[in-house]
């Protein structure tokens, strides 16, 4: 422990003497006019980015038929108006300066300042390919802080510094160089398949022989395949010891099945669903009080957005141990059954014919199945009927094509003079003196 300890000492002083003889290095007086050039060159860009950037953004509000790739470059861009005008003011300064002497030491920090703007400009747009705003983030700054390290020639005493902060497993030694760089090429790797996996799915996808189901299975294995070919090299090729890693992660996986266990049955759950096809993207499900068609499967849940616009996230699991409604899983065919009910007075043969015609006069309601009514029973104060017809489109909802029959329902009664009976009660106030003198009289 004390060898490691003083390990870090020494490359701590190491550290702190390259940062000191570099920065002695790049504040020579001889050099102090070279800075000014940067600092002038830092000023013009900040007020050329003042000047260009609203109306670069009032240009960009009128180019209506760009496509949206275009925009968003220009977007981009437009944010780094500052750095693009420095970069382009160091550059032109140095080849100024390159044109009247022919001495490099003269142009040394014009020319490392521009090829650290440089950089760090490529390195902001080549950052937007991440999504996640913090690892976004994340990744920017720490290419940033390793950009300026590498051309201020400061990596030997920083690598040796993250070298010596270290911890010792036995014989297996982790060390924050090794760690950082494992981030670095893990992160590069995982972009490379996250960039394979979408156009991998945009093919599947576009794939009309293969099932929605069977479409969703490749995807997720195929993501899966590459993520963890990934992970695993990216551990490998800055030198982890896998053996290791493999005793250790069978360890914390041990604690941790128990704790994420209905994490691993939605998991397995979900798989099983794409297996067996119970239900895939476009059905229609209804499941207790929710229904609607399925949006996407995922890895955990399934969603499920209803015709008023919320979207339920449903675990796999409840689709597998729960009972399910699918409206359209072997076929499209839905069968709906409205009741109604028409007065005594009226003859029910008629009443059957008109409610069969008006159903058919939805357009949604199918020709091709016969729509039939049939008598239910005879009531209080109506006889009572079912009505059942078919459509083929349970996705565009059930209440709607059911007021629509029910409205047609109502206009052909009434143009036929089919009546609908309510409940009529007669109400006597007892001991009511009026009452009593009419029946007395």
């Amino acid at each position: 422990m004390e060898t490691e300890i003083q390990a870090l000492i020494a490359a701590l002083t190491d550290l702190r003497d390259g940062v000191l003889a570099s920065f002695r290095n790049l504040l020579l007086p001889s050099r102090l006019n070279q800075l000014a050039i940067l600092l002038v060159c830092a000023l013009v860009a900040w007020g050329g980015r003042r000047w260009a950037s609203p109306r670069l953004n009032d240009w960009l509000r009128t180019r209506e038929g760009w496509p949206k790739w275009r925009l968003r470059l220009a977007l981009v861009l437009q944010k780094r108006l500052q750095l693009i005008f420095f970069v382009l003011l160091a550059w032109s300064a140095n080849a100024v300066i390159a044109s009247m002497t022919i001495f490099t030491s003269h142009r040394y920090l014009v020319a490392l300042g521009a090829t650290i703007a440089t950089a760090l400009l490529g390195v902001s747009i080549a950052a937007r390919l991440i999504r996640s705003p913090f690892l976004r983030r994340l990744a920017t700054w720490g290419m940033w802080a390793f950009v300026v390290i590498y051309f201020l020639d400061l990596s030997g005493g920083f690598s040796t510094f993250l070298d010596s902060v270290a911890v010792n497993f036995a014989d297996f030694r982790i060390s924050a160089l090794s760690v950082i760089k494992a981030l670095v090429v893990t992160g590069v790797l995982f972009l490379g398949a996250r960039a394979v996996a979408e156009q991998a799915q945009k093919r599947i996808e576009g794939n009309q022989e293969i099932s929605p189901s069977m479409q969703v299975l490749a995807v997720k294995f195929l993501q899966i395949a590459l993520y963890g070919a990934a992970f695993f090299i990216g551990l490998k090729a800055v030198g982890f010891d896998l053996t290791g890693l493999a005793v250790l992660s069978g360890a914390i996986g041990v604690g941790l099945g128990f704790g994420l266990q209905k994490v691993v049955s939605n998991l397995v759950s979900g798989v099983i669903i794409l297996l067996d096809k119970s239900v895939k993207p476009g059905d229609v499900i209804s499941l207790g009080d929710t229904f609607g068609w399925i949006e996407r499967l995922g890895a955990r849940y399934v969603s499920v957005v209803t015709r008023d616009g919320k979207e339920f996230l449903i675990p796999n699991e409840d689709l597998i141990t729960g009972q399910v409604v699918n409206w359209s899983h072997s076929n499209d065919f839905v069968r709906i059954d409205i009741t109604f009910g028409t007065s005594y007075g009226d003859d029910p043969h008629i009443v059957r014919k008109l409610a069969v015609e008006a159903a058919r006069s939805v357009a949604r309601v199918l020709p091709s199945r016969p729509a039939v009514c049939h008598i239910t029973g005879f009531g209080d104060s109506s006889v009572d009927y079912v009505l059942r017809f078919w459509i083929t489109d349970p996705v565009e909802g059930l209440m709607n094509v059911r007021g629509a029959v029910y409205l047609a329902l109502w206009d052909a009664f009434k143009e036929h003079g089919i009546s609908i009976p309510f409940p009529q009660r007669e109400v006597r106030l007892l001991n009511d003196p009026a009452q009593a003198a009419d029946t007395a009289g």
